[in-house]
């Protein structure tokens, strides 16, 4: 079992009440707009790290994370991009990519809200962690964090801090 935290569009922002979530995981991922490298720098000290780059990410952060992520963990097929959309409107950048194969778990952030919905016609989850940084319209900051067992996603919890 791995307890995943789940994270998006940090925009250069990261602090101790954050890094207190990170230290309770076993992976964190980051799906995109990190904004400065300090932010990934600081979450791969403590816990291993899987990130994209988002697109306001500079060439420092494309070279270090790829735009799309696809890896297994677990039991479980996950595939992290910045800019996908959601059920029924994928975004043109990832959309053969899902339809050819589809993951179990997409990931992707870039538009703030948090939302996590099943594609049912291609059986898969997809979740966005909406934005923790201070940067952008949200009035919420969120993160999730979810287990995964095998193939089972499971104990998926919102983590919302004051913008």
């Amino acid at each position: 079992m791995k307890k995943i935290l789940l994270l998006s569009d940090t925009h250069s922002y990261i602090d101790d009440d954050i890094l207190k979530y990170v230290k309770q995981a076993d992976e964190v991922w980051h799906a995109g707009d990190i904004g400065d490298l300090s932010v990934t720098d600081s979450i791969k000290k403590i816990k291993p790290l899987r990130a994209v780059f988002g697109n306001i990410d500079d060439n420092k952060a494309r070279v270090e994370f790829p735009e799309h992520n696809r890896f297994m963990c677990e039991d479980v097929d996950v595939l992290i991009t910045h800019i996908g959309g959601y059920p029924g409107k994928y975004n043109v950048r990832i959309r053969d990519i899902i339809y050819e194969k589809p993951p179990k778990l997409f990931i992707c952030g870039h538009s703030h809200i948090l939302k996590v919905m099943p594609d049912k016609k291609l059986n898969l989850l997809h979740m966005n962690p909406g934005a923790v940084g201070k940067h952008g319209f949200q009035q919420v900051r969120t993160m999730l964090r979810f287990t995964i067992d095998g193939k089972k996603i499971e104990n998926l919890e919102v983590i919302e801090f004051k913008k």
